[in-house]
């Protein structure tokens, strides 16, 4: 497990920009969760979305917050690191996971 510190408004409202949340790498990956994962046109930015398909080569990620695009829409399919288990700072949450919905296009 590792921590890690969530960076900008993406995930709002679920997550917020300076939450601290925990992070397991192992395990499977279900549709609705939380993941931390990172896009291989982006490889040096880790992020924080919303696994909404697997794909045969990575997973389909999108943002909680409509208003932003910053996901598998404008950067393709990404490759999970691990799932987020809760967030611990400011306000311990457990995460819930989403039931899956079709991407936005």
């Amino acid at each position: 497990m590792f921590v890690a510190q969530v960076a900008g408004p993406s995930m709002a409202p679920t997550l917020r920009h300076g939450d601290a949340i925990l992070v397991r790498r192992r395990g499977q990956v279900r549709c609705g969760e939380v993941v931390v994962a990172r896009f291989r046109s982006r490889p040096d930015l880790l992020v924080v979305k919303r696994a909404i398909r697997r794909h045969s080569d990575g997973w389909w990620v999108e943002s909680d917050n409509s208003f932003t695009a910053d996901d598998s829409r404008a950067y393709g399919v990404a490759d999970v690191i691990g799932r987020v288990v809760c967030r611990w700072w400011p306000r311990p949450t457990m995460l819930r996971r989403r039931h899956s919905r079709s991407p936005r296009t």
